[in-house]
């Protein structure tokens, strides 16, 4: 029974019921004199609470995903893990797992088995989402994910074309349960590409932290977890490994709320090699030490030198501003991060280019989220270059400007050119 399944928390949670009625019940023979009743008071007490707190945890552990099996919260991962295909022959469509290195690696349902509204039947026809772990090569990391494919991928015309990827990135301390069942992510994309108004891109769904619980932030930490490493160079080749995506940088963009925004915008700015666009809904601009991150930069005058190259509005001043495009997103009520978005707009400078959704009211929460995730993704689809050929995976094709939309073509996913979101971004 896996950790984060509906029904290991249902038993869990009856059984703790059972704990407390029965307690009640026989609290009365446990009231009297006596070593014997000292003892079964003790210890109906320690069986009650114990069982209260285990249905807590994982009430707990399924809202926020800290650990997605059995043997991670063990620890009992694999440090060189391997696949192998039957008679060395893989299927028609890579499946994770099926390629060499298993740095895709299937998974339980993490979750997934909760989630409502995901494709269901033949996958050329509604896609699919397929559970998965990401391996590090590296960084030696093994990290939950789930993967969107879109229903392009597996149909035959398709065959030859390398997609677009979007990592989308969870915020702190939410797993990738909340990207499937709170922020629709994948969802959310059938629809705007079933409608002509997002190009078929492949979605990985990771949460930011690699090291739970504590909170990791992107960042590469002096001795200790290498995270920035881990969504720059070990992601990426696991993908490339597994998935037919594209392999230039053009094709590659971050996306993310909360903490999962914060990243987003550091891993474009700090490796636009990598990720070429990004989207931020609700992030910070700087990385800081708090209670849930311990020491991210070290000691010394190289710890106040790495945490100031992870602050975003100094990098823009005092770093040359590379050729990626972002998005960011607030609101002008209810958002804390609202006087920061303005001044990261404002020192934004070519040849970056920025786009906003600026709500007039919002909270740092999913309803808030859930209102700007369909043009944000449609926003990004415009930003990845699509389709890239199987066999010329290494030319590097002409990126189209941000913000630009792809003219239809014989080849396009819809024969259309994208529609405007129904709430579009506002370019500056």
């Amino acid at each position: 029974m896996g950790l984060t399944s509906q029904s290991l928390e249902i038993m869990v949670v009856m059984l703790a019921v059972a704990c407390v009625v029965l307690t009640v019940w026989q609290w009365p023979r446990l009231s009297r004199r006596g070593v014997p009743a000292v003892l079964g008071r003790l210890g109906s007490i320690l069986v009650t609470q114990t069982a209260v707190l285990c249905s807590l945890a994982l009430a707990v552990n399924s809202s926020f995903a800290f650990y997605s099996s059995w043997d991670e919260l063990l620890g009992n991962t694999d440090d060189a893990p391997v696949a192998v295909g039957k008679g060395g022959v893989g299927p028609q469509y890579a499946d994770a797992g099926s390629l060499r290195g298993g740095l895709v690696q299937p998974a339980g349902p993490q979750g997934l088995d909760r989630v409502n509204g995901l494709p269901m039947g033949a996958p050329e026809k509604v896609g699919k989402v397929e559970s998965v772990r990401i391996v590090g090569h590296r960084t030696r990391v093994v990290n939950p994910a789930f993967v969107y494919l879109p229903p392009q991928y597996f149909q035959p015309q398709y065959r030859r074309q390398r997609f677009p990827v979007s990592v989308v990135i969870s915020g702190y301390p939410g797993g990738i349960m909340n990207l499937a069942q709170h922020l629709r992510i994948p969802q959310t994309a059938g629809e705007l590409i079933g409608e002509g108004r997002m190009q078929p891109t492949v979605l990985v769904m990771v949460r930011p932290t690699i090291a739970p619980p504590r909170d990791t932030e992107c960042v590469d930490v002096p001795g200790g977890p290498q995270a920035e490493s881990f969504f720059t160079r070990d992601l990426p080749e696991a993908v490339k490994a597994a998935y037919r995506v594209g392999h230039d940088p053009s094709a590659w963009g971050a996306f993310g709320y909360s903490s999962g925004g914060t990243c987003a915008l550091l891993l474009a700015l700090r490796n636009p090699g990598v990720y070429t666009s990004a989207v931020s809904l609700s992030g910070d601009y700087a990385v800081k030490d708090d209670l849930t991150t311990g020491s991210l930069f070290g000691s010394g005058a190289a710890a106040a030198r790495r945490e100031r190259e992870h602050d975003l509005l100094w990098r823009l001043r005092n770093r040359p501003v590379p050729q990626v495009s972002a998005l960011v997103a607030s609101s002008r009520l209810g958002e804390p991060n609202y006087g920061d978005t303005l001044r990261f707009i404002q020192a934004a400078k070519p040849p970056m280019t920025i786009d906003s959704i600026i709500l007039p009211r919002g909270s740092h929460q999913f309803s808030t989220w859930r209102r700007e995730v369909a043009p944000a993704l449609e926003w990004q689809g415009r930003q990845l270059t699509f389709p890239q050929d199987v066999e010329s995976a290494h030319a590097r094709p002409k990126r189209p400007g941000p913000g630009a939309v792809p003219s239809p073509s014989p080849s396009s996913p819809s024969g259309t050119a994208p529609r405007p979101a129904g709430e579009p971004p506002t370019a500056r």
